[in-house]
């Protein structure tokens, strides 16, 4: 396990790197001039041009392309992306600001997610009348289909300035928090209510199901007891995925409720070519992204305690453990029959 933990620790900071690197080139290559756009105080009117060029020689802009790239990667090493162009602000300092409220909107919509995704997979494996729970399995493909914005600007329009139940704008108070939160909650919690529902239809056909049919136990305890822990690996890890997800949806939810936050941050920084502020970013959400999904490694031996022994019995493969037989598959071991599921 620990040789496991060791090669995705790896591979993460290889992520990190990539993800500098790459947004490095591309705003290198992006037509235009952070000086220029600087020294005209964010505006479209020309700045002198003793002045640009003054700014291109202060901010490292004037050197050649591997020299800015190896300055940046080296600050970025000790987190020191610089100051913003804009202000003069340090780029760990605007993030650090702008961080709480993303922070707060993200793990808001995450929680309403997870609720949400899990309790509509659990009703429509529930219920009984096939009409009902086709129509409620079929939510799932709707909400991911429709465009963040435009379920953020319905929202906007029917809970703020038809009905004035929640205000239309701003970052303070949990009634601002209401609609920004719904808005990244509903194609998440689809997502998470798709996948779990589709393997929760998988496990309830296997043959342990049935024995438990047989032993008496009803169908709610059958589905939360028996058939939901072994469905939640395929969640768990489409789970990691969408934090990153969420992060990403604060770009376009921010800038339509107006809220302050790194979402914002991002697209100022991008109209004007901000490289501090869009290379903290950027290498923020992938660390996020990294995190995650190393927590979601964590956590696989606890919801299926077969990982962590298959780990222990059999030699790892290029660092990878090697997976346990598949659920519900029978054991091969002389002598015996049993099925390969989560203990209940």
């Amino acid at each position: 396990m620990a040789r496991y933990f060791a090669w995705r620790l790896a591979l993460g900071i290889l992520v990190l790197w990539a993800a500098f690197t790459l947004s490095f080139l591309l705003l290198y290559l992006l037509p235009g001039d952070a000086a220029a756009v600087a020294a005209a105080g964010g505006g479209e009117g020309a700045a002198d041009p003793v002045a640009i060029e003054a700014l291109r020689a202060e901010l490292g802009l004037d050197a050649p392309f591997h020299e800015q790239y190896l300055a940046a990667l080296g600050g970025a090493l000790v987190l020191d992306f610089g100051s913003s162009v804009q202000n003069g602000i340090p780029a760990t300092e605007v993030l650090a600001r702008a961080l709480p409220s993303t922070a707060t909107l993200a793990g808001a919509a995450l929680v309403l997610s997870v609720i949400g995704g899990i309790g509509l997979a659990l009703v429509s494996n529930l219920i009984r009348s096939s009409w009902l729970r086709g129509i409620l399995q079929s939510l799932p493909s709707l909400a991911i289909a429709v465009p963040t914005f435009w379920l953020g600007l319905l929202l906007l329009q029917v809970f703020s300035f038809q009905l004035g139940w929640v205000p239309a704008f701003g970052s303070t108070g949990f009634v601002g928090l209401i609609l920004p939160a719904l808005t990244l909650s509903i194609p998440t919690g689809a997502y998470l209510a798709q996948v779990l529902t589709r393997s929760l239809h998988e496990t309830l056909a296997r043959p342990f199901i049935e024995q438990a049919k047989a032993k008496g136990a009803g169908d709610t305890r059958i589905l939360v007891r028996h058939a939901l822990r072994n469905a939640a690996l395929p969640t768990l890890t489409i789970g990691g995925v969408l934090v990153g997800q969420l992060l990403a949806g604060t770009v376009v939810t921010e800038t339509v409720f107006s809220r302050d936050g790194v979402g914002r941050m991002i697209v100022t920084a991008v109209a004007n070519r901000d490289i501090p502020l869009v290379m903290i970013a950027v290498v923020f959400a992938a660390a996020i992204f990294v995190v995650t999904n190393l927590i979601v490694d964590a956590l696989y031996p606890l919801v299926d305690p077969r990982l962590s022994h298959s780990t222990k019995q059999r030699p790892a493969t290029k660092g990878r453990p090697t997976p346990p037989s598949a659920p519900g598959a029978a054991s091969t071991e002389p002598g015996r029959t049993r099925t390969n599921e989560v203990a209940a």
